[in-house]
Order: structure tokens, then C-alpha cells, then sequence
């Protein structure tokens, strides 16, 4: 026991007294407070009182024993009943009803899923479009059934792609949007109308002075925007067409610029005994350089291995020899190309090959052919030379086919291209407003553009 006379004690009593007097000050305003909340609770829709205020009390047991706090109230008592069981049920029930919906909706993805390929036919398709009508709007259900819609597609364009063409005419774009369908290869598109399917050639020809042209595109042009990395890309690009061109170059800013250079470096005059269909293969061989200088000399070997399956030098045997492409190849590229390839032809979205495999890319409008109006440059400075480049360099087989009607182009990595010649798709004669064409006009004999 500390005797009462001893400093340390009195020192403490002291300072315990002070605090004491602190907490009560403090339990005081913790009161006020407390009362102030009842006030606004009173107004709050999770309670409800029945009744006048009750008595309300609170207050803390403090270090010397006593007591503080407020009592504050009415005469008469309430009972306080919370509405948050009210507010769970009704969480609970929209929480179900939300849970049958996505239960509905996978089942019906799951139908149109597992619907055997060899099955499915255009009426299917058709029932499909019936039933994305006759949902609401943007609503879950709808949107499975767009998606079930889509692998319908997909199944028949691997089954029977005759079929799966004449289906997507027939229902694109009055009933399913164009960018929509899996594969637009050769899907025909008439400009003229928007509420029927088109049952014209991909590409259609008009007669002009006796010679067969090819319809310019009526769609309205597309405005392009151009990122950080495409201003940079097209730089190293032009610079390099500079290089490969023997100096050739433009002060036209853009893409526009690019093409006045390609279009120089095509119409150009040649030496004496050179024809331009033998000049057709310095384009193809000038664009091949720039696409490689533009990868560096890192990419084309890293992709041979890790895409192609193309075995490096190790000195065994197996130099040199392909064992893919590995079956990620088309479809990883269609994810890449868009980011490096867009300062060229613009925006593009991955979709379907022919054969309904991934590894399809569909470029909305085509950059360089919309701004350079020219089938021959779409033909000798990126068409062919692209699917040489793939094929030679890369390892990877690419079709590239523009549809000259839209000026969509589908690129098809992991398909083996046809010729133009070989190709019924691909139409023979100069656009009708080519600039090219009009540049050669005094040149007789000479053609571009096949």
C-alpha cells in the first residue's frame, strides 16, 4: 500500500483527477452528438418509429467509478423496426431472378454451342435472327443469341461455304451487320441498298471507251485518326520507300504522301525493252524490303521460330526445315497486325477464314486504297507483296483479298493464296476514277493494273 503522504501518489491522484474531468468533457460531447444522429434517423427510410421518441441514454463508467451521459426523449415509447431485412429480401429476390436470367442465357449458348456442325442450315441462321428480334434491346438474352448466331455462322461456313455465303448476302446487312458475319470473303455488297441483300458481284465493271473498268467504291469515305505509333511507322516506311525507290519522294504530308511516291515509282518511265508488267516485279520486290527493314532483323527470325515452326541454324539436320505453322500462328498474328499495320490500311478486327478457322482479319475500309483510288498500287505495293513477304519470309502462308465495292479488305493468314489470275474474285481493268490509269493514258499497250 502507497502511503497517502507520498508525492507520487499525490502527483497521480492529480493527474488522474484531470483526465477523469477530460473523458467527461469528451462523453458529454459524444452525448450531443448521439442525440444529434436521432434527429436525422428519425428521417431515414431503413427505420421506421411507431409511437413517440423513446428514452434514449448513453454514457461510460469511468476510472474513478462514476458515471457521465444525456438522456434525451419523449414521454411515451417507440418501437424502432429496421427495414434492412425488407431491403435483403429484395436484394435476394432480384439477385435470383438476376441468376435465372444468366441460367436461361448459358443454356442458350450452350445449344447453339454444341449444335453439331454438319447440322446446322440457313434456316437455322434465319431462326436465329428471329429470335435476336424478338428480344429487348442490349438486353443478356439477346446478346446470346447474337452470339449463338454468330457460331451458327461459323459451323456453316466450315461445312458448306457456298451456303454460308448465299445466307449471309441474304441476310446481311438488312438483318445481321456486315462487319458482323465471320468471314466477308466474298460476301457480295450492293451500295445501293441497305434494306436487302445484294445479289451483284463482289466487284462491279462498266464499259468506257471499249475497255472494261471497274466501279468506283459509293460508300462514303472513312475519316482516319492516327496514333503515336502510326506517325512513327509511316515515317520509317516512307523513309525507306525513299531508299528502296532509288530517291524517290514527295513533300505531301500522310498517307497521301506514301502514295504519291508509289504512284511515281509505278507510272514512271522505263528504260527501253522493260515492260511494266516486268516493272511489277521491282514493286513487289521494293515493298518486301520495306516491310523487312520496317520489322528490324529481330522480328523475322523470332517469328520463323515461334510462329512458323521454321528450325534455326544449330548445324543438324533438321536446318532450315518447317515443322508448322504451329496452330496459335494465324490467329496470335490477326491480335498483332492491327497494332503495326493500321498506319497502312487503317482500322481492322480479327474474324474467320474461309474454312471458319481463326486467323481472319477484315479491314473495315482500306487506308491506302480508299486514299489512292488505284487498283494497280492495291495490286504491286501491297496485295502480292504482302503475301510474298508472309509466305517467304515469315513462313506463313496469307491471302489478301479487297473487295473494291466496300474497300474492305479480308486477310487470311495460314491460306494459300490464289494468282489474280487464278482468282475469280479479283477483277480485271483500272478503276474508273484511277489517277494512275489517267496517267498512263498516252502510254499504249501498257497496263497497270491487269
Amino acid at each position: 500500500t502507497v502511503p497517502t503522504s507520498c508525492p507520487s501518489r499525490r502527483r497521480f491522484t492529480s493527474l488522474g483527477g484531470k483526465m477523469t474531468n477530460v473523458r467527461r468533457k469528451n462523453v458529454a460531447l459524444g452525448s450531443l452528438l448521439v442525440a444529434a444522429c436521432w434527429g436525422g434517423l428519425k428521417g431515414c427510410d431503413a427505420f421506421r418509429a411507431v409511437g413517440s421518441p423513446p428514452l434514449l441514454r448513453t454514457g461510460v463508467t469511468l476510472l474513478d467509478g462514476t458515471s457521465s451521459g444525456m438522456a434525451f426523449g419523449g414521454k411515451s415509447s417507440i418501437t424502432l423496426h429496421s427495414s434492412v431485412s425488407d431491403s435483403n429480401n429484395e436484394v435476394v429476390e432480384k439477385l435470383s431472378e438476376g441468376l435465372r436470367e444468366l441460367s436461361e442465357c448459358v443454356s442458350i449458348t450452350y445449344g447453339y454451342l454444341f449444335k453439331p456442325d454438319d447440322s446446322v442450315t440457313a434456316e437455322d441462321v434465319v431462326m436465329s435472327c428471329d429470335a435476336v428480334d424478338e428480344e429487348q434491346p442490349n438486353s443478356l438474352r439477346q446478346k446470346a443469341h447474337e452470339f449463338g448466331r454468330y457460331h451458327l455462322l461459323v459451323k456453316l461456313l466450315k461445312t458448306d461455304y457456298d451456303a454460308y455465303v448465299k445466307t449471309a448476302e441474304f441476310l446481311s446487312p438488312s438483318r445481321i451487320a456486315r462487319l458482323d458475319l465471320p468471314n466477308l470473303q466474298d460476301v457480295a455488297y450492293d451500295p445501293a441498298s441497305e434494306d436487302q441483300a445484294s445479289t451483284q458481284p463482289s466487284s462491279r465493271t462498266v464499259e468506257e471507251d471499249g475497255k472494261s473498268l471497274v466501279a468506283d467504291c459509293e460508300l462514303e469515305d472513312m475519316k482516319f485518326s492516327e496514333s503515336p505509333l502510326d506517325k512513327i511507322l509511316l515515317s520509317i516506311f516512307r523513309s525507306q520507300v525513299t531508299e528502296n525507290t532509288g530517291g524517290v519522294t514527295s513533300d505531301i504530308p500522310g498517307i497521301k504522301g506514301l502514295l504519291a511516291q508509289g504512284r511515281e515509282y509505278m507510272t514512271k518511265e522505263l528504260p527501253e525493252g522493260v515492260t511494266y508488267a516486268e516493272h511489277s516485279k521491282e514493286q513487289n520486290t521494293m515493298v518486301k524490303k520495306t516491310l523487312a527493314a520496317l520489322m528490324t532483323p529481330v522480328l523475322p527470325p523470332f517469328y520463323r521460330i515461334f510462329m512458323s515452326g521454321i528450325v534455326p541454324k544449330l548445324g543438324t539436320e533438321w536446318d532450315g526445315k518447317q515443322i508448322g505453322p504451329w496452330f496459335y500462328a494465324p490467329w496470335l498474328t490477326t491480335i498483332v497486325t492491327p497494332i503495326f499495320f493500321g498506319f497502312l490500311v487503317g482500322p481492322s478486327r480479327p474474324n474467320r477464314r474461309s474454312d471458319g478457322q481463326r486467323g481472319g482479319l477484315v479491314v473495315e475500309k482500306c487506308k491506302f486504297l480508299q486514299e489512292s483510288g488505284c487498283k494497280g498500287l492495291c495490286l504491286h505495293q501491297c496485295k502480292i507483296p504482302a503475301q510474298d513477304f508472309f509466305r517467304e519470309e515469315l513462313g506463313l502462308d496469307l491471302t489478301v483479298k479487297p473487295n473494291f465495292v466496300t474497300q474492305e479488305c479480308q486477310w487470311s493468314f495460314g491460306e494459300k493464296p490464289l494468282t489474280p489470275d487464278e482468282d475469280p474474285s479479283f477483277p480485271n481493268g483500272c478503276l474508273v476514277g484511277c489517277e494512275s490509269r489517267k496517267a498512263m493514258a498516252d502510254r499504249k499497250g501498257e497496263v497497270l493494273c491487269m
